[in-house]
């Protein structure tokens, strides 16, 4: 009899740490067109592909905010089909509603795949300037706009979107999670060892502004996504206010 105790609480430890091994692994996706990988408890980074002339393929990041059964999402995939590939991941894997898409600037690394939010009927958000400029573009455009402070929920966390200054673009803006204190700083701000990048639409006198405002109000920012490679800390604004104050 002890004997067969001794085996069934072995099975059973067996069961738990393969259980929990699997646990992240679930929380993860990666296809052919799109990348998700869980960053902290209620937030996810996405990455698609955009093929360029200037930088060739070129991994474009988004963030997804998620409690319980509702998620918003800034930026959307490149395009429309890795766009409805990340919206079914979240209503298949994390059994969740996008309640939102914010799109932080009117390139198509953030624009791409608002067409397949608008068919699901997904309210998507930007600065009115970016609404602006994606019209002037012949882009999809978002449908309700912000001047500098868009303030949304997740059941009862909240999550914010915000104008800062120019940078990249004229329009660009970043998301903030405070629960878990995860900034996502879009094509703002750069990865760790990155060269300056696309500079056609950008204020690069301007760069450094925000960053210094954005380390100022966020000083305990434990996870900042770029909106290209690999996330950080906040020696990512450090880096991309050091390389733009090189002018």
């Amino acid at each position: 009899m002890l004997k067969q105790y001794k085996y069934l609480i072995i099975s059973l430890i067996l069961f738990a740490c393969n259980g929990t091994k699997q646990t992240p692994d679930a929380q993860n996706y990666q296809s052919e067109i799109l990348t998700i990988q869980q960053v902290s408890d209620h937030v996810y980074q996405h990455t698609s592909y955009l093929v360029t002339e200037s930088f060739g393929k070129v991994t474009c990041n988004g963030m997804i905010v998620f409690s319980k059964n509702e998620a918003i999402i800034f930026d959307t995939p490149t395009d429309n089909n890795a766009a409805a590939e990340l919206i079914s991941w979240v209503e298949d894997t994390l059994h969740g509603k996008v309640k939102a898409i914010i799109a932080t600037h009117f390139h198509a690394d953030c624009l791409g795949g608002l067409e397949a939010f608008h068919k699901r009927k997904i309210p998507s958000y930007a600065n009115n300037l970016t609404i602006q400029l994606a019209g002037l573009n012949n882009l999809v455009v978002p449908q309700n706009g912000f001047n500098n402070l868009l303030q949304l929920e997740v059941v009862d966390k909240k999550v914010l979107a915000q104008f800062w200054g120019e940078g990249h673009t004229k329009d660009n803006v970043i998301g903030y999670f405070p629960e878990e204190e995860v900034l996502f700083g879009g094509c703002l701000i750069k990865e760790m060892g990155a060269e300056k990048g696309n500079l056609a639409d950008a204020n690069v006198q301007a760069w450094p502004k925000p960053i210094t405002k954005l380390k100022d109000q966020y000083p305990d920012a434990r996870i900042v996504i770029p909106g290209h490679g690999k996330p950080g800390g906040t020696e990512l604004l450090d880096y991309t206010i050091k390389l733009f104050g090189q002018n």
